[in-house]
């Protein structure tokens, strides 16, 4: 299993790729997302108030939406 740190590091480097990472929600369950980073298509006016040192913002493909996933929290990716 990679350490957290190398999967981050896959993830900021994905260069648009589609993936998939779990990671644990702050209720404590499990949540599957299927993404990519770097969409800009539906950005809004406005800035992201959270620390990119513990999160990173991730486009759900699913549900068309952007995903902040705590960093501590994820647990693997796959296709990257």
């Amino acid at each position: 299993m990679d350490s957290i740190t190398a999967m981050v590091s896959k993830i900021l480097n994905s260069k648009g790729r589609i993936f998939t990472v779990s990671f644990i929600k702050k209720d404590g369950s499990i949540r599957v997302l299927n993404g990519r980073i770097g969409v800009k298509k539906y950005l809004k006016n406005g800035d992201s108030t959270l620390n990119p040192n513990e999160y990173i913002t991730i486009y759900d493909l699913k549900n068309k939406g952007y995903r902040e996933v705590n960093i501590s929290t994820i647990i693997s990716i796959k296709g990257l």
